[in-house]
């Protein structure tokens, strides 16, 4: 009877601690979409806004500034299909889950934010290469006021939008994050070329699309390095290795780790390790010992989906 309690225990245990994870996903998902949410709005009116103040104020760097804005807009359509997708239970074609989608997301992100940063790069070094810089419109001042209100909020956005981030260990909405960021530096760079051409240099209102290149193509590199680490199983920090060894060596019966192995999948760790027991234990007593590593880093190390434990016996 102690021993079929015993069982029924942990078989409780286990079902509790899946409806958590299952909560938790649910969680995730919901905060995730409503800082996306938050995202579209405001990017949606800083589109209207620049646009409109880049062609009344006749300012191609305030116009380049819309445009990213409005990539900015399709870019967190994007990251919410990606988180939306990466939270789909585990099924038979992909018994591993599906987080390795918000990567995807990520990538496709990096890859607009690229072409956007190119094809501002472009136009801007022509009229820069034409030398006719007299030709060049002088921008007015609703041109400045439109740099200053997107520094502004989209500053604001960035670091909204990283605190989630960071919460929900996020790799798609940190990459949304970097893209306000860009945005707002980029609005940093429309700010100084539109005050220098009004000041009387011109070629200032498309140097600073120049500018807003740079930021662009480095916030795009950044994105796309951090989603193909985790798209190619990269180990997780020794950081996170060593607080896992210790919490399989805290457990009654473990004579030492042999191997530790973990890979990053999406936002979550997978883990292979390798457990020293005296080799004279049942083999039932010796699977008991795993059984509580294995649970003891589940419960104890969020990110950790999945975990297999090997027994070597102990000389």
């Amino acid at each position: 009877m102690g021993k079929r309690e015993n069982i029924r225990q942990v078989q409780d245990g286990r079902e509790d601690g899946i409806k958590a994870k299952r909560q938790t996903a649910e969680d995730y998902e919901k905060a995730a979409m409503k800082v996306s949410e938050v995202s579209i709005g405001a990017n949606f009116v800083l589109t209207a806004l620049k646009l409109l103040a880049g062609i009344v104020a006749h300012s191609g760097a305030m116009i380049s500034d819309a445009i990213h804005s409005a990539s900015d807009v399709f870019s967190t359509v994007v990251v919410m299909v990606g988180i939306k997708l990466s939270g789909k239970a585990s099924d038979k074609d992909h018994p591993y889950g599906h987080e390795r989608m918000e990567c995807v997301a990520a990538i496709v992100l990096a890859t607009i934010l690229a072409a956007t940063g190119i094809g501002i790069g472009y136009s801007a070094v022509g009229k820069i290469a034409g030398g006719n810089y007299e030709q060049l419109a002088v921008p007015g001042v609703l041109a400045l006021a439109a740099a200053i209100i997107s520094i502004v909020v989209k500053e604001g956005m960035y670091q909204y939008t990283k605190v989630y981030a960071r919460k929900l260990d996020s790799g798609a909405l940190m990459a949304d994050a970097w893209h306000h960021r860009s945005d707002a530096l980029s609005s940093v760079g429309a700010l100084i070329g539109i005050a220098g051409a009004r000041m009387g240099f011109p070629f200032l209102d498309p140097a600073a699309s120049v500018v807003i290149c740079f930021f662009i193509e480095k916030a795009a590199y950044e994105i796309f390095m951090d989603a193909i680490d985790k798209m190619v199983d990269k180990a997780c920090g020794d950081e996170v290795e060593t607080e896992l060894r210790e919490r399989a060596l805290a457990q009654e019966g473990v004579l030492g780790v042999d191997l530790l192995q973990t890979r990053v999948f999406g936002n979550k760790i997978y883990v292979d390790i390798e457990i020293r027991v005296d080799g004279s234990k049942t083999l039932r007593e010796s699977h008991g010992v795993a059984e509580h590593v294995h649970d003891a880093i589940e419960q104890n190390c969020p990110k950790v989906k999945h975990i297999m434990v090997h027994v070597n016996p102990a000389d």
